[in-house]
C-alpha cells in the first residue's frame, strides 16, 4: 500500500503521482472496481450491478462462461445482457480442467463457442482460471506451455486473454508476467499495503456485500485498463460519497482475519458431480458419517462459507450431516446445482406474496431458496425457483 504525505504544498512525481492519482478515494484502501459472478450468485438483475456501479464504484463485471469441455454456465447470457444494460465493462472466465495442451486448445475452443453463443462481445477478455487440482500436480513449465495455449486459442474468437490464479501459485505453479494476470490475495487486506501492483488486477476479497444483492462477492482493484476495454474507464458512479462510505466499509470489514461466518438458510437440491464425505460437523477435521456417492441427491437447509469451503447442512433423521460443495475459490466443485427444480418467471404486479401463495410456499422459503430475502427487489423477467 502506497501512502503519500503532502508537506509544503510540495508536488508529487513519477510513480508516487500515478499511484496516488489511480488510487483515487482512499490511498490506503483497496477499491472495488471489478466483481466476478457465476452460477453460484444466482440470476443478478439489471437494478444490481446499477447499484454495484453508482454506490459502490463498481466499473467491470467479469462472468463464469464455462468449465472444462462439458459446463456452461447457465446465468452467463443473462449475466452478460443485465452488465451491458448497466453500462458497466464485461468479460468472462473459464474455469480450466485441462492439464495437457491438447485438452488446454479444445477448453479454449468449448469456451470461446460458449462465450459467442451467451453473447460476450469480441473484445472483452476470456480469463482462464487456473487454480483446480489438474494443475496443482504439474510442473510450472507444464502448466506455462497449456495455458499460452489456452489464450492463443481463446484469441482466435476475438476475445482478448488472461490468467486468473492465486497468488501462492503465481510464479510458482505458472508464470504470471508484469502487466498481465489477475491475482487473488485474500481474506484480508494487510494494512497499509497494496498486493499484485505490478498485474492487471488484485482480486482482494471474496466475501463482499453489496446493497441489494443477496451473499458475498469476489471483488478486484484494477491496475490497468485490461479490464475496462483497453481504455481509461469512462464509468462514473452517481453517488460518489456512497462509494466512498461503502469503499471505507469493505476495507474495514476485511482489515483482519474474521471468524464470524455464519450460518444462511438455504433450501437447495443438489445432485453429486462425484463422491463426497459427509461429515458431523462443517469441517475437514469432523468424522466421516457416509460417503456419498456420484449422483446422490443431497436437499439443504442452511450453508456457510468457512475454513476455505462453502458447506451445507443436510438435514437427516437423527440430526445433521454436513458436505463441502466444493472450495470457495470454487463452492459448486463437487455438485451441480438446480436438480429437479422448477422456475417461475416474474411477471408486471407480481409480488413475493402473490407468487409464494401460487406456489404454496411460504415467503421466505420462496426467497431464501432464490438466495434473496423477502426485502429484495424482484423485477419482470426474473426467474425465480418455486420447486
Amino acid at each position: 500500500m502506497i501512502r503519500v504525505k503532502l508537506k509544503n504544498k510540495l508536488a508529487l512525481t513519477g510513480a508516487a503521482t500515478m499511484a496516488t492519482l489511480f488510487l483515487g478515494l482512499n490511498a490506503n484502501a483497496a477499491r472495488m472496481d471489478m466483481v466476478d459472478v457465476s452460477n453460484n450468485n444466482g440470476y443478478m438483475s439489471t437494478a444490481e450491478y446499477t447499484s454495484m456501479r453508482n454506490e459502490f464504484g463498481v466499473k467491470a463485471v467479469t462472468v463464469k462462461i464455462s468449465e472444462g469441455g462439458t459446463y456452461k454456465d447457465p446465468y452467463a447470457a443473462s449475466n452478460i445482457a443485465n452488465v451491458q444494460a448497466a453500462g458497466l465493462y464485461i468479460n468472462g472466465y473459464h474455469f480450466a480442467r485441462y492439464a495437457t495442451k491438447a485438452q488446454a486448445i479444445a477448453e479454449a475452443d468449448y469456451a470461446g463457442q460458449a462465450a459467442k453463443a451467451a453473447g460476450l462481445p469480441v473484445g472483452a477478455v476470456l480469463a482462464t482460471d487456473v487454480e483446480a487440482k489438474e494443475q496443482g500436480i504439474l510442473s510450472q513449465a507444464t502448466n506455462d506451455r497449456n495455458n499460452a495455449a489456452f489464450m492463443k486459442e481463446i484469441q482466435k474468437f476475438g476475445y482478448r486473454a488472461d490468467i486468473y490464479t492465486s497468488g501462492s501459485w503465481a510464479n510458482n505453479k505458472m508464470t504470471i508476467k508484469g502487466k498481465t494476470g489477475w491475482v487473488a490475495g485474500y481474506p484480508f487486506v494487510p494494512a497499509g499495503k497494496q498486493w499484485y501492483t505490478n498485474n492487471n488486477a488484485w482480486q482482494w476479497s471474496g466475501s463482499a456485500h453489496f446493497r441489494i444483492s443477496y451473499g458475498g462477492f469476489d471483488v478486484s482493484q484494477l491496475y490497468t485498463d485490461y479490464y475496462t476495454a483497453g481504455q481509461k474507464s469512462t464509468v462514473k458512479p452517481t453517488n460518489k460519497d456512497a462509494v466512498k462510505a461503502n469503499n471505507q466499509e469493505a476495507n474495514k470489514n476485511t482489515s483482519k482475519p474474521s471468524n464470524s461466518a455464519k450460518w444462511v438458510k438455504e433450501s437447495k437440491t443438489y445432485a453429486l458431480k462425484t463422491a463426497v464425505k459427509l461429515r458431523t460437523g462443517a469441517s475437514t477435521a469432523s468424522s466421516v458419517i457416509a460417503i456419498l456417492p456420484a449422483g446422490t441427491t443431497v436437499k439443504t437447509d442452511q450453508a456457510i462459507i468457512q475454513n476455505g469451503y462453502r458447506w451445507v447442512r443436510q438435514p437427516r433423521f437423527n440430526g445433521y450431516g454436513y458436505l463441502a460443495t466444493g472450495p470457495v475459490s470454487n463452492t459448486l466443485e463437487y455438485v451441480k446445482s438446480g436438480a429437479a427444480h422448477t422456475y417461475y418467471t416474474v411477471k408486471y404486479g407480481d409480488s413475493w406474496w402473490s407468487i409464494a401463495q401460487r406456489n404454496g410456499l411460504s415467503m421466505t422459503t420462496l426467497a431464501s431458496q432464490n438466495g434473496k430475502t423477502i426485502y429484495t427487489t424482484i423485477y419482470p423477467g426474473q426467474r425465480l425457483v418455486v420447486r
